[in-house]
Order: structure tokens, then sequence, then C-alpha cells
């Protein structure tokens, strides 16, 4: 495998991130980086009798706003592959229910984290 570009440490670690913030409220982890024909699912998690689709966009201080890129053909597709995923997965835990979120994590030059925002329900 070739080594990963810095964007991909920064995501792999803004994913950490989430997936812990996730853990702490006391969600499940489903599935991370669940990929389709259609594009990929950063996090999947499940608690509190909801299962939710996360979308982390992840940046450095002083870079753009990590939501920027949150347009709407990307909550169009997000909701596409929430819906696959669900009818592929018939054995996924049942909830009442079902939400798309996004985390926004912006971390300094060394990776540590300076903000976590997580917004319910964007699409």
């Amino acid at each position: 495998m070739s080594p990963q570009t810095n964007r991909q440490r920064l995501g792999a670690l803004g994913e950490e991130l989430a997936a812990e913030h996730y853990e702490r409220l006391g969600y499940a982890l489903l599935a991370r980086n669940h990929r389709t024909v259609a594009g990929e699912i950063d996090l999947i998690v499940h608690g509190h009798d909801a299962t939710v689709f996360v979308e982390v966009k992840t940046r450095r201080a002083g870079g753009l706003d990590p939501l920027h890129n949150l347009t709407s053909s990307k909550r169009r597709r997000m909701r596409a592959l929430a819906a696959a995923w669900l009818a592929e997965q018939p054995r996924r835990p049942r909830s009442a229910t079902v939400r798309i979120d996004a985390v926004a994590i912006v971390v300094d030059d060394l990776g540590r984290l300076l903000s976590l925002e997580q917004f319910e329900d964007v699409a």
C-alpha cells in the first residue's frame, strides 16, 4: 500500500477524533470509511435509538471553515449512501431514528484538537 498523503493523514485523524467523540456520547461504531460505487461514508454509529451517518470535515487552524465543502449535492449523495447502506445491511441494529450528521474538526499543526463541532441532521 502506498504511503498516505498529508491530506489523507489529516482526514484519518479527524475521523478518529469524531469516532472518539461519538463513543464518549454512548454510540457504538458500526463502520468506518464504508465504500460504495457512489462514494464513501466516513462513520456510521448507533446509539440512543438512532443510526447516524457521519460526514467528517477536518482542517488545520487558519484554513477554511471545515463545513465549506458540505454542499447541497454532497448532502444528496450522503442521503443516497445512507439509504444504500441501510438496504445492504439486513442484520444492522434497528433504530427509531436515522440521521446524517456533520462533524467539523480543526487541529493545530501538531494534530492537536482545537475545536470539534457536531451538527445533527444536516441532510
